[in-house]
């Protein structure tokens, strides 16, 4: 059954539609994916969503509760880390953790898990002393100090290096098979890829595409790219008309085709037509990223 219900939201600012129609539901336990370029409407949705922000119209539900009429009782079963957050510069690690655990009955062990996002040896240090992961950590954290049934996080590793980034990733999965239902905005194509059962993609204030990772890679234009280096001059404008071929570009000294399998066989044969061979041939499966860009019309030709 779904635990979040979203349905025909409208949301306007100053005679600007910026969330126009969207639905979708999530279903319990679930890691959900918004994905959108800038503008497209996902930070207002999960504001709406978490009822810091009230809709023009449309029902949004959270365990068939709604947000702003039942805004105590939400936030009970509720977690959010938003986009951009901050806290007193003085507070402490420690002191936030107990501040946000006394808003909950049923709060997480909040030394567990400042242990566990790697803020164990900071919990004497005060917020405005924290660097920008921490932070961000730190934010996950009090996120999950209610132990949520849902959790909204918005861009949650933003600001993270790669290990950090994999460290979080282990998290949410872990959050996940703990029966937490995920709701994860980010701009991470490889993050959305290894997280998330089913993944919205915004545009323009309406959900563009919604499905699997791999059903959006399945309707992409794009099922393999081809990447590799002539041999000799070549005129890669030749290409694009070929039989399968959605897209050609130049990499430096390599040229990059997107396509269906068939269009493999169709640049390998044009370029021995010509007597060149193709130097350094890499050919990979199609990814999230690849649909993405699909989806949202952000592919070009150069």
């Amino acid at each position: 059954m779904p635990i979040v219900e979203v349905t025909d939201l409208r949301k306007s600012y100053g005679g600007r539609t910026v969330v126009d129609g969207v639905n979708f539901h999530v279903d319990d336990g679930e890691v959900f994916g918004i994905l959108g370029p800038n503008g497209a409407g996902k930070t207002t949705s999960v504001e709406c969503l978490s009822g810091l922000r009230t809709p023009d119209s449309g029902v949004v539900r959270v365990a068939g509760l709604d947000p702003i009429r039942d805004h105590r009782a939400v936030t009970e079963l509720l977690g959010t880390q938003l986009q951009e957050s901050q806290l007193q510069p003085k507070l402490t690690v420690r002191e936030a953790l107990e501040l946000y655990s006394s808003f909950y009955a049923r709060p997480a062990d909040g030394h567990a898990l400042a242990e566990r996002l790697g803020l164990g040896a900071l919990l004497r240090t005060q917020f405005a002393k924290l660097s920008g992961g921490q932070k961000q950590r730190l934010f996950i954290a009090l996120a999950l100090i209610g132990t949520p049934r849902v959790v909204v996080l918005d861009e949650l590793t933003t600001g993270l290096d790669p290990r950090g980034r994999r460290d979080t990733w282990e998290l949410i999965e872990e959050v996940r098979d703990a029966g937490v239902t995920v709701l994860l905005v980010t701009h991470f194509m490889e993050e959305a890829q290894r997280l998330c059962d089913r993944v919205a993609v915004f545009r323009s204030g309406r959900v563009e595409a919604l499905g699997t990772p791999t059903e959006l890679i399945g309707r992409s234009t794009t099922a393999v790219v081809v990447s590799f280096r002539p041999s000799g001059p070549f005129d890669v404008g030749r290409l694009e008309s070929l039989p399968g071929v959605a897209a050609v570009r130049t990499d430096h000294d390599r040229v990059v085709v997107e396509g269906s399998e068939e269009s493999v066989e169709a640049v390998l044969a044009v370029l021995a037509g010509e007597g060149l061979s193709a130097e350094r041939l890499r050919v990979v499966d199609a990814t999230l990223d690849d649909a993405y860009l699909d989806i949202t019309g952000s592919k070009g030709t150069s």
